[in-house]
């Protein structure tokens, strides 16, 4: 479910800036994309080191926490895609609304019925991290629509980057098809070129008519969206050491990736406190919200 950090081009630009480095004007420095580059590299740092991004790099992921982290993807998107169209129109983020390039929602759906089968939406619920991220999105996008475009610039321009190079690692350690079931969401088809369109959003963020103030609160706002990501990582990471263990402390068998979800311990301790993303809301369409 990682959130797809912009590794592979934060490399390629930080190289550039060495070899031919530039003043920046004061004009450029208060460009939104350069304000949220600078003002969330620690952050992304942090996220880029947590247990569970590193495993998944390396290839080290199984299918059942694979799935576990795909349906934390499905919950974000719904959330944030419900939210964008919810503020298609409203200035501060209408500039940037590209339903038929970015939103991932329908891609994920297919996810999801690769991986559980057509009565998956029976099968899965919101985690306890995942739900927290999805509850921050909707009090955004319902109360301050002008943040949208921090949750939207943390996942969409990370999918556009290091998505692509987690698509094929996850091919390759859970053997799935190259024909692309299981990995749709990385699966961008209206986008001709990553690299153009990342170019195009960036200026297209940078000509939003934000004063100062507002585009600093732009910046905390992608922090707090790597944070509740950085705590989905974890929330993982935790359920990884679960489902790595062969039997469970009462003796029955640990989820084996295929049929109810449910029967996974990471689900069922999160059932018992109640914590469910199958509210009334989503079943209409709204989205439990993720990452950074």
């Amino acid at each position: 479910m990682l959130m797809e950090l912009e590794t592979s081009e934060g490399v390629e630009e930080s190289e550039k800036q060495r070899s031919a480095p530039k003043r920046e004007t004061p004009s450029r420095m208060a460009d939104l994309s350069e304000l949220l580059k600078e003002g969330t590299k620690e952050a992304h740092d942090r996220a880029e080191n947590t247990q569970f991004v590193k495993d998944f790099l390396k290839g080290n992921i199984k299918k059942e926490l694979f799935k576990l982290a795909t349906t934390a993807l499905y919950f974000t998107y719904s959330a944030l895609e419900e939210e964008m169209d919810r503020n298609q129109h409203h200035p501060a983020f209408a500039p940037l609304y590209f339903p038929m390039e970015l939103h991932r929602k329908e891609a994920l759906i297919k996810d999801m019925e690769y991986f559980f089968g057509e009565d998956w939406e029976k099968q899965v619920q919101c985690s306890e991290a995942t739900q927290k991220y999805v509850e921050r999105i909707h009090h955004v996008g319902q109360n301050e629509p002008e943040l949208l475009v921090a949750h939207a610039y943390t996942r969409y321009m990370g999918d556009l980057s290091g998505g692509q190079v987690l698509k094929k690692v996850a091919q390759r350690a859970l053997k799935l098809p190259s024909t692309g079931e299981g990995t749709q969401f990385y699966l961008f088809e209206n986008v001709d070129n990553a690299q153009q369109f990342k170019q195009f959003y960036r200026a297209r963020m940078n000509a939003l008519d934000l004063n100062l103030k507002t585009k600093e609160k732009i910046v905390e706002e992608a922090n707090r969206a790597f944070e509740y990501n950085m705590q989905v990582f974890n929330e993982l990471d935790q359920a990884g050491s679960l489902l790595a263990k062969e039997i469970v402390e009462d003796g029955l068998p640990v989820h084996n990736g295929k049929g109810d979800v449910r029967k996974c311990p990471y689900y069922t301790a999160n059932q018992d406190k109640g914590r469910s993303c199958i509210s009334r809301a989503l079943l209409l369409g709204q989205v439990c919200q993720h990452s950074h």
